[in-house]
């Protein structure tokens, strides 16, 4: 798969309104996850719901979350990626705005408004989507203390939105921490995707995480698997990256991609101009590797509808 990059990058501009205002309630504001568009990778038979977790904060969590999107919306399908850290990061490198004011993850989780008004386009690609966060989701875990079912706010609210519009995909970027908007993600999603960077200490808080992950099938979402773990910031020219890639597929060796995700100067730079690596330089090796991760989740999807089918 190949994409030309623009011409020149966009730098991301908070002051400048660039999508209007927030969507209504009506499904037609949503053409865009029904319209047919050529499709170059293979559609899963129902929309795989992915949190994009690690409490290990540098890991390049909402880097995979946001180019992993990007490479599926690229090839065809329709992909929803919900930002819920507080940060913003993920909607900063999707060129969506996020400052305040800006209604997003906050409003769905606290005030029970529908995703579908508050998703923006993102012009990375036709078919990605993004409900954006403001730095309001800070105040989240504190303000739904005493809120019913505080750990299943996503979790309604996104049945509800997929029963309208049927995304492809629909990635979670969490917070690097184990708290309640972490949790309602675990509750939300059906499956999990790890990043995991090559480096020394690669599977700390990995364990923590799964046992987090055992607690939250035996009491809020049985469904929940972890299904992927992506190799990033690998350094194939050290003896340490391969030892840590040999050591994460030795403990993962159903769950672990084989594309690795190397160490990569456009890969850092691409969110300061609001983009993706894949459109801010799409033939570097990082753009490339991304591209190879979502083909072969996109294909691990269609083996998935295969084996549904046969059962």
């Amino acid at each position: 798969m190949t994409s030309t990059p623009p011409s020149a990058p966009r730098r991301v501009q908070f002051d400048v309104p660039e999508f209007g205002e927030p969507f209504g309630d009506e499904p037609d504001d949503l053409a865009g996850f029904s319209v047919s568009r050529e499709t170059s990778l293979p559609k899963p038979v129902r929309t795989r719901t992915l949190v994009v977790a690690n409490q290990k904060g540098g890991v390049g969590k909402t880097t995979t979350a946001v180019n992993l999107a990007t490479a599926l919306a690229m090839g065809g399908l329709n992909v929803l990626l919900i930002d819920l850290d507080p940060q913003g990061n993920a909607s900063t490198a999707l060129g969506v705005e996020h400052h305040e004011g800006i209604q997003g993850t906050y409003e769905v989780l606290a005030g029970n408004s529908p995703i579908e008004s508050l998703i923006k386009p993102s012009p990375e690609s036709d078919g990605l989507w993004v409900l954006p966060a403001t730095i309001d989701l800070a105040g989240a875990e504190i303000g739904l203390v005493t809120t019913p079912a505080r750990e299943s706010r996503l979790l309604y609210a996104l049945r509800a939105f997929s029963a309208k519009y049927s995304p492809d995909y629909v990635f979670i970027d969490c917070p690097p921490s184990l708290g309640l908007l972490t949790l309602n993600a675990l509750v939300a999603a059906e499956e999990i995707l790890i990043p995991i960077q090559c480096e020394y200490y690669a599977l700390e808080g990995v364990s923590q995480l799964l046992r987090t992950i055992n607690l939250v099938k035996g009491s809020m979402n049985d469904q929940l698997v972890l299904s992927t773990v992506l190799l990033t910031m690998y350094d194939g020219r050290t003896r340490l990256a391969s030892q840590v890639a040999a050591e994460v597929r030795e403990h993962f060796p159903a769950e672990t991609l084989q594309a690795a995700i190397p160490r990569s100067v456009r890969v850092s730079e691409a969110p300061s101009y609001g983009q993706s690596v894949l459109t801010y330089h799409a033939a570097s090796a990082g753009a490339q590797a991304y591209f190879e991760a979502a083909a072969e989740l996109a294909a691990r999807g269609a083996a998935m509808n295969t084996e549904e089918k046969s059962a």
